[in-house]
């Protein structure tokens, strides 16, 4: 069986749908951001503040080549992962690709009603959020939208189940 992994904008719900997707299919779930986190002894944001983000995406690209074909899980990575390192052919090499594509205005919505402290480059509380959430969307989808399969709007499991179903 191959790994599935979720990419796309941070709030877009990739840890949210991978988790339930991984208990349907009993896969096990991977979060990249997590494991980069215990495998560094601090928070992505420690990481973001003390090392500089260079850092953290040479970290990601060693986490995500950890992960092997054939792994049986679904893997929620962070949202920058694919568009660096070539990360993203490797994916796409290695598991089935998903793009959560969510509109800004949701993503705008989720990051503020979390206010989540361990985002480095969404500051729930920037008046600017909008602005800087679509410009990295904007720049980003080249490389999301070359995953195998692309979700518009917001979802649900068993979407993404019918439609990797087809991959698996």
């Amino acid at each position: 069986m191959k790994n599935i992994f979720l990419i796309g904008m941070p709030s877009s719900g990739k840890s949210t749908l991978g988790k339930r997707v991984a208990d349907t299919l009993h896969y096990r779930f991977v979060d990249t951001d997590k494991l980069i986190s215990r495998e560094e002894g601090r928070t992505i944001a420690e990481i973001f503040t003390a090392s500089g983000e260079a850092y953290f995406r040479e970290a990601e690209r060693r986490v995500l080549r950890t992960i092997r074909p054939g792994g049986n899980m679904v893997v929620s990575t962070g949202g920058g992962m694919p568009c660096f390192h070539d990360n993203m052919a490797y994916i796409n090499a290695t598991g089935v690709s998903v793009f959560l594509d969510v509109p800004v205005d949701v993503l705008v919505q989720r990051i503020t009603a979390h206010a989540q402290e361990d985002r480095p480059l969404n500051n729930a509380a920037d008046p600017e959020l909008a602005e800087i959430l679509k410009a990295r969307h904007e720049s980003r989808l080249p490389i999301y939208t070359q995953a195998h399969i692309i979700i518009s709007g917001e979802t649900t499991e068993e979407e993404i189940l019918q439609r990797v179903g087809k991959y698996l």
